[in-house]
């Protein structure tokens, strides 16, 4: 079996990565299609993945409206010669070319951005989302017990690394907080201030009173803040998310992984985000706040009584065992579902609790 993956964020190598390795191991071939977002080719070098890089993503909407026939062409040109079985993803890109090559196209959903999901969801044949509530997207949905951080941060998948403390230049065992600022030019960004550059300020002098603080950012940051910027190999984040005391930003996906590894996180944020909604309710592992002026400064708050209970690590990690227990290694399951398409489409319509042999 040939299947080709367009990455679309830096977050989507980190998705399939461990599927693509047992695909290959189990005789299929895999093809990466990306364009220059942040550090996806870096990653997809570190781990040896076979890709084709597009280039530069568009960032004005005209640009962005020129990108949807520029690449979707470029990736049907690719199609021609990879000859794809099939297409795995969210990408607009890869769903329009899997319907004109009449290729089943599987996409992996968790944000619900309808400017997107109309898009391609005519053009898709299944889309595998959590459990947690959300909108429905229709007969071509399937919902697996887990949240998609769980492909790569499940405990069979990741084994956090203690030597970062060294990278970081820290002692073992002492605190830090991780920040993370986006860029905001993403199609459904559009509208969002995030955090104001005062409350950045005040945010890094805050919690720098309190432990260390490494900053994580897409985009430039002021002459005062560069010096927080944390300055390790991209493939080593989440082993630096795994130890720190607490994640705070406007970032949903590190967010996420932090929370699903057992850390403390602070979003800040306008959109509405359903797997994180449900990361606070069910398991408290996430505070969502706005990016009105009162919230920031709740935020901040928020972060620093964290800071303050630092001998409660053993707390986060019990709430992180109880989500543990509720879900599946979604990995593997990707790897059954692929490898059993369309039969297995049918079998979790008929029988969602298949999917609990994956359960550990």
């Amino acid at each position: 079996m040939k299947i080709l993956i367009d990455i679309g964020h830096p977050a989507h190598v980190h998705y399939f990565r461990n599927f693509a390795k047992s695909i290959n191991a189990n005789g299929s071939e895999i093809l990466f299609t990306c364009r220059n977002k942040d550090v996806t080719v870096a990653l997809l070098k570190h781990y040896g993945f076979r890709y084709v890089n597009f280039g530069k993503n568009f960032k004005s909407k005209l640009g962005k409206i020129f990108g949807l026939f520029c690449f979707t062409l470029r990736l049907f040109l690719v199609s021609l010669q990879f000859k794809p079985n099939m297409y795995l993803n969210a990408s607009i890109y890869s769903a329009i070319v899997a319907w004109m090559l009449r290729k089943p196209h599987i996409a992996l959903e968790d944000t619900f951005n309808w400017e997107q999901v109309k898009l391609y969801l005519p053009f898709t044949s299944c889309i595998l989302t959590g459990d947690y509530e959300h909108p429905s997207l229709g007969m071509k949905e399937i919902s697996f017990s887990g949240y998609q951080e769980l492909l790569y941060l499940h405990p069979n998948n990741f084994k956090p690394d203690l030597s970062i403390y060294k990278e970081l230049g820290i002692g073992k065992g002492d605190p830090y907080v991780i920040i993370r600022f986006v860029s905001w030019d993403a199609s459904h960004d559009y509208g969002h201030k995030g955090i104001s550059p005062y409350n950045k300020m005040k945010l890094v002098k805050e919690l720098s009173t309190l432990c260390e603080v490494f900053i994580s950012s897409e985009s430039a940051l002021s002459k005062d803040l560069e010096p927080y910027r944390l300055g390790i190999l991209p493939h080593r984040m989440h082993h630096a998310l795994a130890f720190a005391s607490l994640v705070i930003g406007e970032s949903y996906t590190m967010l996420s992984e932090a929370a699903v590894l057992g850390v403390p996180s602070v979003l800040i944020h306008n959109t509405y985000c359903y797997y994180l909604q449900d990361q606070q309710k069910k398991y408290s592992l996430v505070y969502n706040f706005t990016e009105s002026e009162d919230d920031q400064r709740k935020a901040i708050s928020k972060g620093i009584e964290i800071l303050t209970k630092l001998n409660n690590k053993s707390e986060w990690q019990n709430l992180r065992q109880k989500m543990l227990t509720d879900k599946i290694d979604v990995s593997s399951f990707l790897v059954w579902f692929i490898e059993n398409y369309p039969t297995s489409f049918n079998m979790m319509k008929e029988n969602p609790d298949i999917q609990n042999q994956f359960k550990n």
